[in-house]
């Protein structure tokens, strides 16, 4: 099995089936920018955090950071596909890197998740979300470098204390060996790779993802971010 093994929400099989032919047809362009962070992945009608806009940088300027760890958890379920995953991590690094506290929070909590995983597919998604969240974090830390649009003032204390974690990129390839054949996970890998420079990586990765991306409607609509 190639696809990514999560559920959509409210789809039919018809829509699923159009859904498929338009994003194939139609799938974004790759486009410059940290890959993690600038580019907003599509997730159909998976259900994320609020946002303030169309742009990768638009966060809602009144969002209640007090109550962003627990939505996040709970938008993170375990039938919720990769992708969406994706865009929930990104939208809370965003969010909680305005905060050190908040940031603190949201990180304890994807750890306390992937600690009481008893099994393996709740393992596979703590080891993910973890993972992916700490290397969207490193990208945030990056993007502090340069001279081009931003978030705003982010807490790079607390952000680089948590950066001293062990690597997200390892967790994600300890979730891809335990889950080889997701499609998801080999999209999220591809993308990790690429903003780590991995070539080889990002080159295997990526004919897994696009495989999987010729069933997987949701996958379909994002996989143009991939580098070719």
């Amino acid at each position: 099995m190639t696809g990514s093994t999560y559920m959509y929400f409210g789809t039919s099989t018809s829509w699923r089936r159009g859904l498929l032919l338009s994003a194939l047809l139609f799938s974004s362009p790759v486009l410059a920018g940290p890959p993690l962070l600038c580019h907003p992945f599509e997730t159909a009608e998976a259900p994320t955090l609020p946002w303030g806009g169309d742009g990768w940088n638009q966060a809602r300027a009144d969002y209640d950071l007090a109550a962003l760890g627990e939505r996040t958890e709970a938008l993170l379920g375990p039938g919720t596909p990769v992708i969406a995953r994706m865009e929930t991590l990104r939208r809370a690094a965003i969010y909680a890197s305005r905060d050190g506290a908040v940031l603190r929070d949201l990180a304890a909590r994807l750890e306390s998740r992937l600690k009481s995983a008893d099994e393996p597919g709740a393992r596979v998604l703590g080891l993910f979300d973890t993972g992916y969240f700490l290397e969207t974090l490193q990208e945030i830390d990056r993007l502090q470098d340069y001279d081009m649009p931003g978030i705003g003032e982010v807490d790079r204390v607390v952000l680089r204390a948590l950066l001293t974690q062990p690597d997200g990129s390892l967790r994600i390839q300890q979730a891809v060996a335990m889950q080889p054949d997701d499609a998801g996970l080999r999209f999220a890998a591809a993308l990790v790779a690429t903003a780590d420079g991995r070539d080889a990586d990002v080159a295997m990765h990526a004919r897994h993802a696009r495989a999987g991306a010729e069933s997987d409607a949701l996958l379909a609509l994002n996989i143009g971010l991939i580098p070719r």
